[in-house]
């Protein structure tokens, strides 16, 4: 089979799979869309009161996100370009958690899954994004600051550490970017507002 036609479709099943719904589901009975944010992602997890719960989907995510990216890796090994579909699947990935089938298409932001994909493609870059993350966190104590200041920067650090330049190569390192900061829409009015809440407050929303 056509390397393309398997790796897409199973990348976005795979970035598809709601951890943080499922997790609040089986261990505290409860729909994580109906707390806080709504957002199914490991913020809102940890602040609905499970922050055990919260680092399991934060893990997940990364994880579902870079075991999409290596599986295309492997599959598409042979290609004349590898590294296209690569990147590709890795947009998928997150267009599946972002918007995931199985929830009617509302999903998380992105950020972990965000990092799983750019730690498969470029892990010298993801671990520049991990250092920026945290300096703004640590300034602000922002998480979604922290995660829009990160995403912005992915295509300085990927352009620098990755040589391929293909037309597909440049659209993801645009295109994931920028459905993450565009999946902030909320928190950058609240910021821009002065409402937004840090991190550890009882009325933060992710």
């Amino acid at each position: 089979m056509n390397p393309w036609l398997l790796s897409i479709p199973l990348a976005y099943l795979l970035g598809s799979i709601p951890f943080g719904y499922l997790l609040v589901r089986i261990f505290r009975k409860q729909d994580i869309r109906a707390t806080g944010s709504g957002n199914i992602g490991a913020t809102n997890v940890a602040r609905s009161g499970a922050k055990g719960l919260g680092l399991a989907t934060l893990a997940l995510d990364l994880g579902k996100a870079w075991l999409a990216v290596f599986l295309a890796q492997r599959l598409g090994a042979n290609l004349p370009n590898p590294y296209d579909l690569a990147v590709a699947a890795g947009a998928a990935a997150i267009l599946g958690h972002v918007f995931p089938v199985w929830l009617g298409f509302r999903g998380g932001k992105g950020v972990a899954s965000g990092l799983g994909v750019f730690l498969a493609l470029t892990w010298p870059s993801a671990l520049c994004l991990l250092a920026v993350f945290l300096v703004v966190f640590l300034m602000t104590r922002f998480v979604s600051l922290a995660s829009i200041v990160a995403a912005a920067a992915f295509p300085l650090f990927g352009f620098h550490f990755v040589a391929a330049r293909s037309p597909i190569v440049i659209a993801g390192f645009l295109f994931i970017p920028l459905l993450i900061i565009v999946k902030h829409h909320q928190n950058i009015r609240r910021l821009l507002s002065g409402t937004e809440s840090r991190f550890g407050s009882r009325k933060a929303v992710a």
